[in-house]
């Protein structure tokens, strides 16, 4: 999954028979610290996002099953979920041991 931020909108008059009514999202990919990355590309829109919503993207086939009633489109980026809230731990900070009683492992 890739993280991305939303910038504009794209209008196409003509789109693939399983588009229809498939919004498309102009969006910025952006790194681990949400810093812009590459050029701006064209992402399907399910989930509804809108201009300036930092959203999570899928590539490649993925992207394409995303869609909502035919899965064999020709997408390869698909905006898949928007972010409401997002904490990030320094990476020397994280405990990754678990806590007895938590998970049916301990």
């Amino acid at each position: 999954m890739i993280f991305g931020r939303v910038h504009g909108t794209a209008v196409c008059t003509i789109k693939y028979a399983g588009l229809e009514g498939i919004k498309l999202l102009i969006v910025q990919k952006l790194n681990k610290q949400l810093e812009p990355l590459g050029v701006l590309e064209v992402a399907a829109d399910v989930v509804e996002a809108g201009i300036g919503d930092l959203v999570v993207m899928n590539r490649s086939r993925e992207a394409a099953l995303a869609m909502p009633e035919i899965t064999f489109v020709p997408v390869d980026l698909a905006i898949v979920g928007i972010v409401d809230e997002l904490n990030v731990q320094p990476h020397e900070d994280f405990n990754y041991t678990l806590k007895r009683g938590v998970t049916h492992y301990t």
